[in-house]
């Protein structure tokens, strides 16, 4: 087979370090997932959302054949915290958390996990970052210790 073919999405989700609510008003925060889709795109993995609330995103994107997921995700936390201390005072000390939740999604789940990535603020109204990621790490099947996952 001379191609090489593949869809594989994945749902990337990481805080702002500390879980500070740095991503607002609402048009910085559109700006930064208009930003990190832009970079995304450029490392050819296209976006299908770019989501989330003034402390996390997610991303749901198809994984580039030529990108290890490490080297992706340093690049969008890289160049979207470049872009944003240029956005005021305020930001200049703006840093992403050092790790993050990488989550297959099957084709059949892609459109579920869409509306997911939509309804963020509305989600959050209900429940913390650290709660919701939690739950995604359970949900996957992730074993994790409390004292290592956030910073």
């Amino acid at each position: 087979m001379p191609q090489s073919l593949s869809n594989v999405l994945v749902h990337l989700a990481f805080s702002t370090n500390g879980r500070r609510a740095l991503l607002r008003p609402d048009e910085l925060r559109a700006e930064m997932h208009k930003y990190l889709g832009g970079i995304s795109n450029k490392l050819d993995c296209p976006p299908v959302i770019v989501g989330g609330c003034d402390d996390h995103v997610h991303l749901l994107a198809r994984q580039s054949r030529t990108i290890s997921l490490a080297n992706w995700i340093k690049e969008l936390k890289r160049g979207s915290s470049i872009w944003i201390k240029t956005k005021g005072r305020g930001l200049t000390s703006f840093e992403w958390q050092a790790g993050y939740g990488a989550f297959s999604v099957s084709q059949s789940q892609c459109s579920r996990v869409q509306r997911y990535i939509a309804a963020q603020e509305e989600h959050h109204r209900r429940r913390s970052f650290q709660e919701e990621f939690r739950e995604l790490l359970q949900k996957h099947g992730i074993q994790f210790d409390e004292q290592y996952v956030w910073d």
